[in-house]
């Protein structure tokens, strides 16, 4: 027998085997190949072809399943380098074209030939439902990669220009060899009412890079007099601290970050942000600590992130004012009403961290302390995966960082630390050792170093060092 005989023969047992298999048969072996790829091959006679496309297959499924169970800080790793996203992107695309094609080679392969016009019909629909099927998770994550790829290179730069962030940072020396890592966190209100950038929320995250165990440093915007480190440019301008002519309220702290680039432009050197740089180093110098990185949220854009969070949920023991101007004599429009576990949308909680009325600087301090652990219970990762384009996309508006790109891993792993850790506050606030308006700075130094180094056995100064947990407790005032 010649070969064009024996080609003949063999596509006549393909088509054989084709008429035999019902079309019942068929549809179910097009399933088949959509959960199983190659598969669809295999049973249509395509032997080799269908061994090697299920065994890369299964290769690229056991190698991704074992990565997820022994290492699952690798996926974190990866999502977070913009590189690696693109990467991903293209090969989740890539992935979901080739998937589709093989499903539909494959019914193509399977359908039987003597299918009536509607079994094709149906045929074809069952392998696009398929399609759709396999399809729609792959496209969810490119969106998903090219979302976080996007509020990465929006918020994160690859080499941040600052004067204040710690030298001799890698991949692998991710804390500069520090047992602690100390941010400020800054809740800017930039208003378009008001010139310029007020930081009216100033709080210091100091984490332990081993445990995760953070102590939070609350500093009133109303603090004068502030310092910079003896022989800086900024100690030579202002020699007796951050003080001016006229209005108290621009020389307190709250405006170190708006008012030496407007009277001091280049005073630094190059740098990413002037405001930050200056407004680090004079709270370096109050507590005593250095100041590793800033991260400043826009207090408007705070609304978008919480709603897209879905909202968050805080102990409420008294009526929080929303709006109102002390000076201008208007009240607020309406009150937050008290209660345990109240669900709170962006608006509300807003103003549940920044209102004033009838209340001072510390009671707020205390309510944003309470946001930023309610924030961080409703990041969970339920919840981001389900919120998570709206998410990144409040991201992108809100948050400003000297924050390097290539830190971000080791910063998520000890995010992970810090979520099941301890956290305890520092409010300071007056007593008998501190007055805002003439501040003892050598004090505060000294409470800095007894919260980050307790002696064994010692109670805490019940004014000054709480617990964020019982401080956000439910105990209604009155």
């Amino acid at each position: 027998m010649d070969l064009s005989m024996t080609r003949t023969v063999s596509r006549g047992g393909d088509h054989r085997a084709r008429d035999d298999r019902s079309f019942a048969a068929s549809v179910g072996l097009t399933v088949l190949a959509a959960v199983v790829p190659g598969s669809g091959f295999w049973f249509a006679g395509k032997r080799v072809l269908g061994a090697v496309v299920v065994a890369l297959a299964l290769a690229a499924f056991v190698a991704a399943l074992a990565l997820g169970l022994f290492n699952p800080r690798i996926y974190l790793h990866q999502v977070l380098q913009p590189d690696r996203l693109t990467a991903l992107i293209v090969t989740l695309i890539a992935v979901a074209v080739i998937w589709v094609v093989i499903i539909l080679l494959s019914h193509l392969l399977l359908r039987p030939q003597s299918a009536t016009r509607v079994q094709r019909v149906v045929g074809v629909l069952v392998a696009m439902a398929m399609c759709f099927v396999v399809a729609t998770p792959l496209a969810v994550g490119a969106s998903y990669a090219y979302a976080t790829r996007d509020l990465i290179t929006h918020v994160f730069s690859k080499q941040p220009l600052s004067k204040t962030t710690p030298k001799n940072v890698s991949s692998s020396n991710p804390w500069a060899g520090q047992p602690r890592v100390n941010i400020l966190l800054l809740g800017g209100d930039g208003g378009v009412d008001r010139e310029g950038v007020r930081t009216d929320s100033m709080i210091v995250a100091s984490i332990d890079t081993k445990t995760g165990d953070t102590v939070l440093f609350s500093l009133p915007r109303n603090l004068e007099d502030a310092p910079f480190p003896p022989g800086s440019p900024l100690a030579a301008a202002y020699p007796d601290g951050f003080q001016g002519p006229g209005d108290v309220g621009n020389w307190l702290l709250n405006a170190i970050y708006r008012m030496v680039p407007e009277e001091h432009p280049g005073i630094l050197g190059p740098t990413d942000n002037e405001g930050a740089d200056a407004l680090k180093m004079s709270i370096s110098q109050i507590l005593g600590i250095p100041i590793s990185y800033y991260v400043l949220i826009n207090l408007q854009g705070f609304v978008e992130l919480v709603n897209a969070l879905g909202g968050i949920t805080v102990n409420i023991n008294q009526e929080v004012p929303v709006g109102g101007n002390h000076d201008l004599g208007i009240p607020p429009s309406h009150y937050i009403q008290p209660g345990p576990n109240k669900h709170l949308e962006g608006f509300d909680a807003l103003w549940f961290a920044r209102g004033r009325w009838l209340t001072d600087d510390y009671d707020r301090m205390e309510r944003q302390r309470c946001v930023i652990d309610a924030v961080i219970q409703q990041a969970n990762p339920e919840n981001l995966l389900l919120r998570y384009q709206q998410v990144a996309a409040a991201g992108k508006k809100i948050a400003r960082t000297e924050i390097p790109q290539a830190l971000l891993p080791a910063l998520v792993d000890l995010g992970l630390e810090v979520k099941d850790a301890k956290v305890r506050s520092v409010i300071f606030q007056p007593n008998d050792h501190f007055n805002p308006a003439s501040p003892n700075f050598a004090y505060m130094r000294n409470v800095v170093q007894h919260a980050l180094n307790p002696a064994p056995h010692q109670a805490h100064h019940p004014k000054i060092v709480q617990s964020s947990k019982s401080a956000c407790a439910y105990h209604p005032v009155g």
